[in-house]
């Protein structure tokens, strides 16, 4: 059966409106008077005639990280962009911050209208609680309790390793200088002293003891830096016999053809970094849907594998036993977590809060 086609003016009137502008359609209304064709003018400007598919608003999507997984994400988020596209007909735009997991918090915070955020520690993400930021159950929202990222901790070494440094008790040699960032700033540094502590306790130290040890260790670091990127800054600049990093960052500067040499310590510990929405900012921007399915897709093997290339240590069991990667990260024979510490919350009571442990450390190294 042929095609049908409209009868009467309707069909020669809409011709007209297809191929005119709003501006010329909106002129013509002024001059004429013509009441009738408002209806018309309306609808051209507003959705496709004949039984097109409009494409939708555009969206923006803030997202605030600790600074090392920015390579990540580079190249996760096209891949995002242009599934999205593809399936919902809608351009989503990002808007990336990067700085120390700690800094990033304050800004969210202080007004940072990030939609996701991308932490390097639990401890950060709880902060946004009482901030009326996210809810109380934000680590069950997701997979793995939104945990999306996991590392372990390195110690970079000058080429040929003149110092031989082989675990964390080399650090606290009189002979080592090493360089880490500033737990108060720091997600990473704060992995970092957990790892040390972890060690010392390990090795069968009561807690004076292993508080002996960090206080001899960090005497030999020269300078705190504000947040990972910045250690590693410092050290390519030559200060520091090691380097205390994400083992991320390690494989980062690899890729990038950076000539490293490293050690991954049998003991370490588990660097796990976690999601979250930000509900008041989602809700406000009204994102919360574009926004819920790039932190589902931050899951997908396909971005996984992208942590992955990136030295994340997957947290898809099929992309961790890929050979490319597998042989990639090797084993540790001893892998603490923070919950063998009573998790975040007493971790930062015991440590990392004004007056506690590393900030007494501080004092008796400048005593």
């Amino acid at each position: 059966m042929g095609k049908t086609q409209p009868v009467g003016w309707r069909w020669p009137f809409q011709r007209w409106l297809m191929g005119t502008s709003c501006r010329q359609i909106w002129r013509f209304l002024s001059c004429s008077g013509l009441g009738i064709g408002l209806v018309f003018a309306l609808a051209a400007c507003s959705a496709p005639l004949g039984g097109g598919s409009a494409s939708k608003p555009d969206v923006d999507i803030t997202l605030a990280s600790f600074v090392v997984a920015r390579a990540a994400h580079n190249a996760i988020i096209p891949k995002f962009q242009s599934q999205w596209q593809q399936e919902h007909n809608q351009r989503v735009h990002f808007r990336q911050s990067y700085g120390g997991s700690g800094s990033q918090t304050r800004a969210i915070i202080d007004g940072l209208a990030a939609d996701v955020a991308h932490l390097a520690l639990s401890l950060d993400t709880d902060k946004l609680v009482p901030a009326g930021l996210i809810q109380p159950d934000w680590a069950q929202q997701f997979p793995n309790t939104s945990i999306v990222s996991q590392s372990v901790a390195a110690i970079v070494v000058r080429p040929g390793n003149p110092k031989n440094i082989q675990n964390w008790a080399d650090l606290a040699r009189p002979d080592v200088q090493w360089i880490t960032a500033d737990p108060k700033t720091s997600g990473v540094a704060r992995w970092n002293f957990l790892a040390l502590w972890h060690a010392a306790i390990q090795s069968g130290a009561a807690e004076a003891k292993a508080t002996e040890f960090l206080t001899t260790a960090f005497r030999n670091v020269p300078i705190l830096a504000r947040d990972a990127r910045e250690a590693t800054d410092v050290f390519a600049k030559g200060q520091g016999d090691a380097l205390l990093n994400y083992e991320n960052e390690v494989f980062l500067a690899l890729a990038q053809g950076k000539k490293l040499e490293y050690v991954i310590p049998d003991v370490n510990i588990s660097i796990t970094n976690p999601i979250a929405l930000i509900d008041k900012n989602v809700d406000r921007h009204g994102s919360r849907e574009v926004a819920a399915a790039f932190v589902k897709f931050l899951y997908t093997p396909l971005a996984q594998m992208e942590f992955a290339k990136a030295g994340f240590r997957p947290i898809d069991p099929a992309i961790a036993k890929d050979p490319q990667f597998a042989s990639k990260f090797p084993v540790v024979k001893n892998l603490g977590t923070v919950e063998d510490y009573g998790g975040w919350s007493a971790v930062q009571q015991q440590f990392f809060d004004d007056g506690a442990l590393f900030d007494q450390i501080q004092t008796n190294l400048r005593s």
